[in-house]
């Protein structure tokens, strides 16, 4: 499987005018005083020094894999190369990740180097044929990933590549990626700053996420470039999880996107929430915020969101089916295979406006 030759990645143009391996100065000069995203540690990373994020000079790649479980213009038949970062600038109570994103004395060990990172996003394209390279949890390594990335496309990587993040972005940050990401894919966790404290504990979550979402959409717009496969090649996909008990504030995440955005953006509305990490542990029950994530949504929140969707006048995206949330449960155990076969996926969402 080649890549498609109808679409040039912007970090291949970068690379070929001296410009990407600019953007890497400017991106590690920041590691110095480590301002990467919204914490503003300021320790110096390159020295080895560590704050929030647990996360050194070296990026932590703790899993790597085709992924089949994406949105159905991403995914196609060989899957998104995903590659799972270690540790997180995040604490979500909930996280599904926490098995790499909360232990960082155990993830510390998966550090790689540069070189090697660029292999992995070469072997994801030319070994299993994967139709774009997902960087998951990419905030806190965004220097690393560019200095990487330079490498594998000297050495011919040719594939799109994702911003998976969970939208606690720095703007400096996404202003010096402008041009290298392709598509950006950004979890808009929740509609006010208070929620991101008492769930993820960050300050300001809200506030630095509209600033994220605006560059982001100012660098791609509203529409999304396909490629001849029929796979997405550029744009923005914004994803929504569903919270029980409205935790998330979905209807003033719509009006954010519809007024500040536009309502042809494209949307990923997820269902597939469960309990686990803090909030699965019966030690933490006495906690009233954390007694109302002990359990899945509901059919009538899923069916809320959808009139929500219908009320702003949403057209692009999916809606997962209220069935993901029994099988999107990864298990990093198994670092080789940290998700279920594709045959033990459920149906597709359904598509926005159908």
């Amino acid at each position: 499987m080649h890549p498609d030759e109808t679409y040039t990645p912007g970090y291949v143009r970068l690379a070929l005018s001296g410009e990407l391996d600019a953007r890497v100065e400017r991106l590690e000069a920041m590691l110095v005083s480590c301002d990467i995203c919204p914490l503003d540690c300021h320790v110096n990373r390159l020295e080895g020094e560590i704050a929030r994020c647990y996360s050194r000079h070296l990026p932590v790649v703790s899993s790597y894999c085709p992924h089949f479980g994406e949105e159905p213009a991403l995914t196609g038949v060989h899957g998104v190369g995903n590659i799972f970062f270690g540790n997180c600038n995040l604490r979500c109570s909930y996280c599904q990740n926490f098995q790499i994103s909360q232990h960082w004395k155990e993830e510390i060990k998966n550090e790689v180097s540069f070189e090697r990172l660029a292999e992995i996003m070469l072997e994801l394209q030319n070994t299993h044929g994967c139709h774009a390279i997902g960087f998951v949890s990419p905030t806190h390594f965004a220097p690393q990933i560019v200095r990487s990335l330079a490498i594998a496309a000297r050495r011919g990587l040719r594939i799109p590549v994702i911003y998976n993040t969970n939208c606690y972005d720095a703007l400096s940050v996404l202003q010096l990626l402008d041009g290298v990401i392709d598509i950006y894919l950004p979890d808009f966790k929740y509609s006010d700053d208070e929620t991101g404290l008492t769930y993820s504990k960050v300050e300001g979550y809200f506030t630095y996420a509209r600033l994220a979402l605006k560059e982001m959409f100012r660098q791609t717009g509203d529409e999304l470039v396909y490629g001849a496969d029929g796979l997405v090649k550029r744009g923005l996909i914004i994803r929504h999880l569903i919270l029980p008990n409205d935790i998330a504030g979905t209807e003033k995440t719509f009006d954010f996107i519809a007024r500040e955005l536009s309502v042809r953006t494209t949307l990923s509305i997820m269902a597939q929430y469960y309990p686990t990490n803090q909030i699965s542990d019966a030690r933490a029950m006495k906690d009233d915020a954390v007694m109302l994530l002990n359990r899945r949504i509901r059919e009538s929140e899923r069916e809320r969101t959808l009139r929500m969707l219908d009320t702003y006048g949403f057209e692009n995206g999916w809606v997962q089916e209220l069935e993901a949330q029994h099988y999107y449960v990864p298990d990093f155990t198994n670092r080789d295979e940290p998700f279920k076969d594709r045959k033990d996926f459920p149906r597709p969402p359904t598509s926005i406006g159908n």
